[in-house]
């Protein structure tokens, strides 16, 4: 019998890289589609924040939402290995598509990635799931997903340095389509493994109880569909602050609603795990609405409140990799020097954020002014959304060792207690950045770079306790037969978060004194930990009850 300590399936590296490249993409259209929609200099839409923000939090929304529709496919009809390599597709021509100039080109192309996302990101953790499914790999279940989700940080942090340097030296379209050239390196990696998940891709057979799939669609998709567009056309104002996110709010109804249908009529051995699920699926939105405020909030603060100044003899080999951003002063479009560099006040007296050529100098003091006709390097903002995911690489296997290590005393924290311990070393994470404001006397001077690294660093240890025991709980506690629609339910709160991160980042330029805007953050996540803490005995219960272990 294989070493249950040490051994994983063959299939899990194939995944692995397959992954990695597929988050190479996408992390590297993330990187930059913020900073492209609010960049009025160099090509970019030349939107506002709060749009840019919302904008941002509906498509990463959308993304995480579709994989309800997509694991219900792979469940009923198309199976995983399909479903996986037409989503890589989609996704690839989608990012592609993006590097072509013009308006409706962008929509399609946003919604080929949304649409290939959903068939791509569940069913390639749920095949992954059942790779584990045999007895000789089964206790390395979260270590398996630890080791995939290392997978998915080594691509994203290839990427911005990858976006950098295309979207400074040719521009934003040759950045777009490099993402669809990596989607399409993890497809053919994936089907250079096929023979080693083929086994594992087993479509489940339909339970008498279970809702044919016409029917799943006429009551939950197409409700779903028209509530969308009736909250986007119909409802007057903005209940939830914008038509996208009243549309988004408003769609998902329907969908969560089937989801705990699932539950009402889950028969008497599904339904306390089913509840167990949702459970967790409810409490987690709010860490994804912190987590993803790094393409937004944190974003903001990297391009507008941190030093990002480039030593000299750093800029020259450091421009070559792509990490250096030019400010050049010296055309001749440049307003007057003065001008271009004072702050701008409204008639009660309160600075105004110029947005001009170079809205990086509003809070620099006048003797830190460059000089005219000159120019200078700045480290790229992308590079910024490297560091999480260096850390993951980073941590990952710290964190693998330390539960090992208490699970070989017998001490090892629950799947469930890892998540809220998850949610309250985030809440912490959001503290380091209520010192960056302080630090940097909210915004009239510039805060060093490393309160954004320590933010990062904190965070991801919290999203390393939580995101991939998340995946591993959904694979342990789901109904066979339902794995990969649990899976979707699973990113259904990942959608939800996503949205709500685009809505709180929205509300930046709301707070007067920015560290009122990480304290809200902190306490929503020390809540979310309570609710957790609340239900452990429960959740605990359950997981031993159908996997022999807490």
């Amino acid at each position: 019998m294989a070493d249950t300590t040490t051994k994983h399936p063959k299939g899990l590296y194939y995944l692995f890289f397959s992954e990695m490249w597929e988050r190479f993409g996408f992390y590297l259209m993330l990187a930059i589609f913020f900073l492209y929609m609010i960049d009025a200099q160099n090509g970019g839409l030349g939107v506002s924040k709060e749009e840019a923000s919302d904008i941002f939090g509906t498509f990463i929304a959308l993304v995480y939402l579709t994989p309800f529709v997509g694991g219900l496919l792979a469940d009923r009809v198309l199976g995983y290995r399909l479903s996986i390599s037409l989503g890589g597709i989609l996704m690839a021509v989608g990012y592609i598509g993006l590097a072509i100039p013009g308006e409706t080109i962008m929509i399609a192309s946003l919604g080929l990635i949304i649409i290939g996302n959903g068939f791509f990101k569940p069913n390639i953790s749920t095949l992954l799931g059942n790779l584990y499914s045999k007895p000789e790999f089964e206790a390395q279940k979260d270590t398996g997903y630890n080791i995939f989700y290392m997978g998915i940080n080594v691509g994203a942090f290839i990427a911005p340095f990858i976006a950098s340097y295309l979207r400074n030296n040719y521009g934003w379209g040759f950045a777009f389509a490099a993402a669809g050239v990596g989607m399409l390196l993890g497809v053919i990696i994936f089907w250079m493994g096929n023979k080693h998940y083929k086994d594992a891709d087993v479509r489940k057979a339909v339970a008498a109880n279970d809702m044919p799939l016409s029917r799943i669609f006429s009551i939950v998709i197409l409700p779903a569909a028209i509530a969308g567009v009736l909250g986007w056309v119909l409802i007057p104002g903005n209940i939830f602050g914008s038509d996208s996110t009243d549309a988004f709010i408003i769609g998902a109804v329907p969908i969560i609603i089937f989801y705990v249908s699932l539950w009402v009529k889950a028969s008497a051995e599904d339904k306390r795990p089913i509840a167990a699920l949702l459970s967790i699926f409810a409490v987690v939105v709010v860490f994804w609405a912190i987590f993803k405020q790094n393409g937004t909030a944190l974003t903001t603060w990297a391009e507008y409140y941190t030093d990002r100044e480039m030593a000299a003899p750093l800029a020259g080999p450091a421009g070559a990799i792509g990490m250096v951003q030019n400010l050049d002063l010296s055309e001749s479009t440049v307003p007057a020097y003065d001008n271009m560099f004072r702050a701008q006040t409204d008639a009660a007296g309160k600075v105004i954020t110029k947005e001009g050529i170079a809205p990086y100098y509003n809070n620099l003091p006048e003797s830190e002014w460059p000089q005219e006709g000159s120019s200078l390097s700045l480290i790229s903002t992308e590079l910024f959304q490297s560091i999480n995911p260096f850390f993951v690489i980073l941590l990952t296997p710290l964190v693998v060792w330390f539960f090992t290590f208490l699970r070989r005393r017998g001490k090892e924290p629950s799947t469930p207690a890892k998540i809220m311990w998850g949610l309250v070393i985030t809440a912490m994470s959001t503290l380091v950045m209520v010192g960056a404001v302080f630090a940097g006397m909210n915004g009239a001077e510039k805060s060093s770079a490393m309160w954004l690294v320590g933010s990062y660093a904190v965070i991801t240890i919290g999203e390393l306790f939580l995101s991939p025991m998340g995946l591993s709980l959904v694979s342990k506690l789901s109904p066979p037969r339902l794995t990969a629609l649990m899976m979707g339910g699973w990113f259904l709160a990942t959608s939800i978060g996503n949205k709500l991160s685009g809505v709180l980042a929205g509300m930046w330029d709301q707070y007067d004194h920015k560290a009122w805007f990480f304290v809200v953050n902190c306490i929503g996540s020390l809540l979310a930990a309570l609710v957790i803490l609340s239900m452990l005995k429960w959740l605990r219960q359950i997981v031993l009850e159908h996997t022999g272990k807490s």
